[in-house]
């Protein structure tokens, strides 16, 4: 790198021992400093949709951006940019200058636990929009963290799990976003995957790290593995993974290290490129020059609230409007009744995992229909349906050993009985695993009384990271023996657990004892990041709210409005990373679908705003009048759904994954999460290859879809016109006149799809090239122009390991989605080949 601190100088004067440990973090967060010889420390933050800080739990609130999948969905790069440049400013105030994200990966099949952190099932959309966030990033000297390396597509045994993958479906499908965002946009660094590809971790995998990533593409910036996706000391140094995170480091340690350079399984100068390009990386982020790393801090800013509602109300994606039922205007609703129902009081703001954030605030869509509408509108509530995957927590009635509110905490050494640390007031009846990691290998007992409030069954559940009990007046009312079956899972909040009852008394007191350990030690298997780490989750419910018939009260409520508003979707426990979801069908045990389909039974003025990151099974689809996604739209959430709702933002979203109407006809159905080996070891094959999202739904009826990928609906309409496709320079500029007819101004996705005429089954029949967010005035007229590179249609050839565009008839086509072509223009190209 050049001018400035000279970082090949302060290599050569550390020792091989500093160089070694510069190759891990300090810790969870930050990198190692040495600061005798003026190395500093560089402190990175998730994630995708907010710079949240160090801690998990209830640390410092952060602004809540809309989910990638949102951001997505608006098909405008300049937007992504904005955020990416706000995000930036929100790493900064958590004293990090590395943000980790954005999330790049395809969205292969509807149950991934991460979708929602990733943009679209397409390579090219996925690859344009994180371009533009990367920029944006980067713009306010923030580094991007471009992850995860790659065929990241699940979370079921997302640590061990082998993707097998052919060449071509990985060049084109998985590795192509990657390729568009480090040769047009240079992230400063990128993230490894936890899983093998092709029976090679991705830490350690050399095609990958070397020969593409550092080879092919000339890239020259920082690899860093996801937490606790190291699994190997000499090869994943060789192969170039250079910072082992998070730290202390589990298979950097300097004497391990020297081990293997003493064996000849290392070089010196492996190290030396290793160290240098963490170097590189801190003096790009401006350490050198102030090696400060600031206190974190909550900044609400004005800004950000603008930029978030605007960008989450055009990401929403009007899927159906019978009878321009929508929007709701204020003339519609003056006097009527209108019932906000399922998710109307919860902001389903962001999903779980380490994309969460604490929000600085939520706006539920309760809250913005009734500050708005609220004076000349009857507004009513009912939630209609249980959907809750865990118990809530006991955090009231409950007195420590020292009569104060809480329970009390106590720290132990495995085995003994004299806790090391004892702290009184621990507020709820959880040992959060993320927030715990600083106290490794101990063990921890909470007790508290709790005075009962009502007599009757009581439920429970208990479920920990290792071996966990629950006591209720010394009586073992829960015991789990073995580690939980799935760990990540676990951190993130999303294992299910068996309920059990217990008969209480109103007014008595029982005493509550939590005891917990880490995971059992079990030989040959690594348990990565959750070794030695302690975790312990505790629920529980009363009857009288865990019975309650919440349907009836709905229809009953349904009935006497004029309009009726289900609001459904996924909280975070349900669509998360950690795990992949259950079912395609919305939770919990169909409790979302029957309420739907009850109040469309009992209101024909029934419309569903549903708040997922992924498609979901519609089976009541067509008893609804209107239906809008609304994905994760982040802290203004009722203040976005609500102003698409009214029409005060026209929706102009448009869906960057398709909408099947069945789990069946998906491509990668059968093939995910995989199957396992006789030693428990999962591999899944993408025996789809390049058929995913669309150009597998293409060869389809077009009524095995719901809605297709680049669908949405507006208030407005659009025409398309005098379409051209012109040979350039640089390939093609494709032009057509767009006219909005209505009255109402509007915005809308215009989509141009290349495909060979003729083309083998072996290749899609389209692909998306290029598109344009264009926004028009009433009965204005609009000339756009698209530019179109040949390498954008290419297609892998695995013979001559090559990128080519076979020889013949092209058909260009505008579209208004995938599977809504208006106008095409027939072109011959010549065969062209391109070098990697």
């Amino acid at each position: 790198m050049e001018g400035g601190v000279d970082t090949k100088a302060i290599l050569d004067k550390l020792t091989i021992e500093e160089k070694i440990s510069l190759l891990a973090g300090a810790n969870i967060w930050e990198s190692v400093a040495i600061p005798a010889k003026g190395v500093p420390a560089f402190k990175t933050s998730d994630g995708p949709n907010g710079a949240r800080g160090a801690k998990f739990g209830d640390g410092l609130t952060s602004a809540c951006f809309p989910a990638a999948c949102c951001i997505a969905a608006t098909f405008e790069p300049e937007l992504a940019l904005r955020v990416g440049r706000a995000l930036a400013n929100e790493t900064k105030s958590k004293g990090a200058r590395c943000l980790l994200g954005p999330t790049m990966c395809i969205q292969r099949h509807p149950l991934g636990g991460r979708n929602f952190e990733s943009f679209s099932e397409d390579a090219f959309l996925t690859g344009k929009m994180a371009i533009a966030m990367v920029k944006g990033i980067q713009s306010q000297g923030v580094s991007a963290t471009v992850k995860h390396f790659v065929a990241n597509e699940q979370e079921t045994c997302r640590l061990t799990v082998d993707t097998i993958v052919s060449e071509r479906a990985l060049r084109e499908i998985y590795l192509r976003p990657f390729e568009m965002a480090i040769k047009e946009a240079n992230p400063w660094a990128v993230m490894t995957s936890y899983n093998l590809v092709n029976g090679e971790h991705a830490d350690s995998n050399a095609l990958l790290l070397k020969q593409v990533l550092r080879g092919e593409w000339g890239w020259d910036g920082l690899v860093m593995s996801d937490w606790g996706g190291t699994n190997s000391t000499a090869a994943a140094l060789i192969a170039g993974l250079d910072l082992e995170m998070p730290g202390p480091t589990r298979w950097r340690q300097p004497e391990v290290v020297m081990e293997a350079l003493e064996l000849g399984a290392l070089s010196e100068q492996v190290i030396n490129d290793r160290a240098l390009h963490v170097l590189d990386f801190a003096k790009r982020l401006g350490c050198f020059e102030d090696s400060t790393i600031a206190e974190e801090k909550s900044i609400d800013r004005a800004e950000d609230r603008a930029l978030i509602r605007e960008a989450a109300s055009k990401g929403i994606v009007l899927l159906k409007n019978k009878d321009n039922t929508l929007p709701l205007t204020k003339e519609k609703l003056l006097g009527k009744k209108v019932a906000l129902l399922g998710y109307a009081k919860m902001g389903l703001a962001h999903g779980g995992g380490s994309a969460s954030v604490n929000a600085h605030y939520r706006v539920t869509p309760w809250d913005a229909f009734q500050r708005e509408l609220g004076d000349v509108v009857e507004f009513s509530f009912a939630k209609g349906a249980h959907t809750m995957r865990n118990l809530p927590p006991i955090t009231e009635n409950i007195t420590d050993n020292q009569g104060g509110s809480g329970f009390t905490w106590r720290l132990y050494h495995p085995g003994t009985t004299e806790p090391v640390q004892v702290v009184h007031g621990h507020k709820l009846s959880e040992v959060d695993a993320l927030d715990s990691q600083h106290i490794p290998n101990m063990e921890v007992i909470l007790e508290a009384t709790y005075t009962a409030t009502e007599t009757g069954p009581c439920y429970l559940t208990c479920s920990g990271l290792g071996p966990s009990t629950l006591a209720i007046d010394d009586r073992i009312v829960f015991e789990q023996t073995e580690n939980c079956n799935d760990g990540m899972a676990f951190i993130f909040g999303g294992v299910p657990a068996v309920e059990s009852v217990v008969e209480l008394i109103a007014g008595q007191q029982y005493r509550i004892r939590i005891h917990t350990k880490p995971p059992v030690k079990i030989p040959g298997v690594d348990l990565g990041i959750l070794e030695g780490k302690i975790g312990v989750r505790v629920g529980h419910m009363l009857a009288s709210e865990h019975d309650k018939d919440l349907l009836t009260e709905a229809v009953k409520l349904a009935k006497a409005t004029d309009t009726a508003i289900v609001f459904t979707g996924h909280e975070p426990s349900w669509e998360t990373e950690g795990q992949d979801q259950l079912s395609f069908h919305l939770p919990k045990d169909g409790s979302q679908d029957r309420l739907v389909c009850a109040i469309a039974a009992a209101n024909p003025n029934t419309i569903v705003v549903n708040s997922t990151g992924v498609p979901v099974a519609m089976p009541w689809l067509e008893d609804i009048k209107g239906l809008v996604q609304t994905w994760y739209p982040g802290q203004e959430a009722g203040n976005s759904i609500f102003d698409v709702l009214t029409g005060t933002q026209n929706p102009e979203g448009h869906l960057p994954c398709t909408f099947s109407k069945r789990l069946e006809d998906c491509p990668a159905f059968g093939n995910f999460p995989g199957e396992y080996d006789e030693n428990r070891q999962l591999t899944v094959e993408y025996s789809e290859g390049v058929f995913v999202g669309y150009r597998h739904f293409d060869r389809l009826p077009r009524d095995k879809i719901n809605f297709p990928f680049g669908f949405g609906l507006s208030y407005t309409e659009f025409t398309f016109s005098d379409f051209s496709v012109k040979e350039s320079s640089k390939g093609f500029v494709a032009t057509v006149n767009v006219t909005n007819t209505l009255s109402r101004a509007g915005g809308i996705a215009v989509q141009i799809y290349v495909g060979k005429v003729g083309n083998p089954s072996t290749d899609p029949i389209k692909t998306l090239v290029a598109f344009k967010k264009v926004t028009m005035q009433p009965n204005e007229m609009v000339r756009v122009d698209m530019p179109i590179t040949k390498q954008s249609f290419s297609g892998f050839d695995e013979e001559t390991r090559r990128w080519i565009v076979r020889g013949g008839d092209y058909k260009f086509g505008v579209s208004k989605s995938a599977a809504d072509p208006v106008l095409d223009q027939i072109i011959y190209i010549e065969p062209q080949i391109f070098a990697l």
